[in-house]
């Protein structure tokens, strides 16, 4: 079947062969070099008229006057989308992924090593998104005191992570309030995300603060400001494999704006948050991003999810003419390993 309108079939293999021989080598690729292809039986001169038809169309061009043609963005979106074949893992690639996720880790040092391996792989720059807070579903809580009108709120998300909070409180509660408190909201609120809490935690004390005795209104009190308190998330990722960002281009600016963009992380985190609103592979080739010192790059990214609710993003930074087919399947498996191991009890 055609896949290139109005045209007939060797044009497309010519246009196929284009593009997975700069996929391969990274050079412009001359007429007289796919002439020679054993399945190409026209002479050079002809392949010439093709790829200017081609060239036409947008889906190739030329870097140099005298070179030969590479691929567009546009042509390579096509590519990807109408001829490419995805290579699936087989058995061994599959088990040395399932074998860099730990599920025992805790989430940040899971997401690391994580963001490492895929950089490892792939031999490319990972970026995995840390995942949402309102993903983490509290476990446990404590409150211990401190002095004066101070409280230590102990908190545990997914059994392996816990954060300290300190609040404040209108007056001294003694070891048995506390204790009843933090007894009353594990057990009203254990094993919701932190939004589901804090929705029920304003549900519940405007319902009933009338009829409500004072030691559990004061537990609400204290649920509410540890929760609220909540310290600003950092939105942001983890970065593996930078280094491999220098053999992407010989321009030292465009090396020089891909860390600065890692660094300062806000057009990086634009993106990967466009990606959250999809399941599955998404992939900005050069332009599609948006943003200029991605240009000549392209992003494949996959969504995790957790508890069956989309909670982050991973994804490999590298060159237009990455080998999609493999990193494609690659950064797909690892995004469901990462999701399940997230959610390990």
């Amino acid at each position: 079947m055609q896949v290139l309108t109005g045209v007939d079939d060797r044009t497309e293999q010519i246009f196929k062969l284009l593009v997975e021989s700069y996929i391969t080598n990274g050079r412009p690729v001359a007429s007289k070099a796919l002439a020679g292809q054993p399945s190409v039986a026209v002479s050079a001169a002809t392949v010439r008229n093709i790829m200017a038809r081609l060239e036409t169309r947008g889906l190739v061009k030329s870097p140099h006057t005298s070179a030969g043609k590479v691929p567009t963005s546009q042509g390579l979106r096509f590519f990807v989308d109408s001829m490419l074949a995805v290579e699936a893992l087989d058995e061994a690639e599959q088990r040395s992924l399932e074998n860099g996720v730990n599920p025992d880790l805790p989430p940040s040092e899971m997401i690391e090593a994580v963001s490492q391996m895929l950089s490892r792989i792939t031999e490319l720059t990972c970026v995995v998104t840390l995942p949402r807070r309102d993903q983490s579903a509290l476990r446990h809580v404590e409150f211990l005191n401190l002095d004066g009108d101070r409280l230590l709120a102990i908190l545990v998300f997914n059994d392996r992570e816990v954060q300290n909070r300190v609040i404040h409180t209108d007056r001294k509660y003694d070891e048995a309030d506390l204790v009843r408190a933090a007894n009353f909201i594990n057990q009203e609120f254990g094993g919701l995300s932190l939004v589901e809490v804090r929705n029920g935690l304003i549900a519940s004390m405007q319902r009933d603060k009338d009829r409500m005795d004072s030691l559990l209104q004061a537990a609400l009190d204290m649920a509410s400001r540890a929760f609220a308190e909540e310290p600003a998330q950092d939105k942001g990722f983890v970065v593996a494999g930078e280094s491999n960002l220098l053999d992407i281009s010989e321009d030292t600016e465009t090396v020089r704006g891909l860390f600065e963009a890692f660094s300062q992380k806000g057009s990086i985190l634009h993106l990967l948050d466009r990606c959250l609103n999809t399941e599955g592979i998404q992939l900005f080739i050069g332009e599609e991003s948006g943003y200029n010192v991605l240009d000549e790059l392209s992003l494949v990214s996959s969504s995790y999810s957790v508890n069956g609710r989309i909670a982050g993003v991973l994804g490999v930074v590298g060159p237009t003419r990455m080998a999609y087919q493999k990193v494609i399947p690659v950064v797909d498996v690892t995004a469901h390993l990462l999701g399940d191991a997230l959610q390990h009890p």
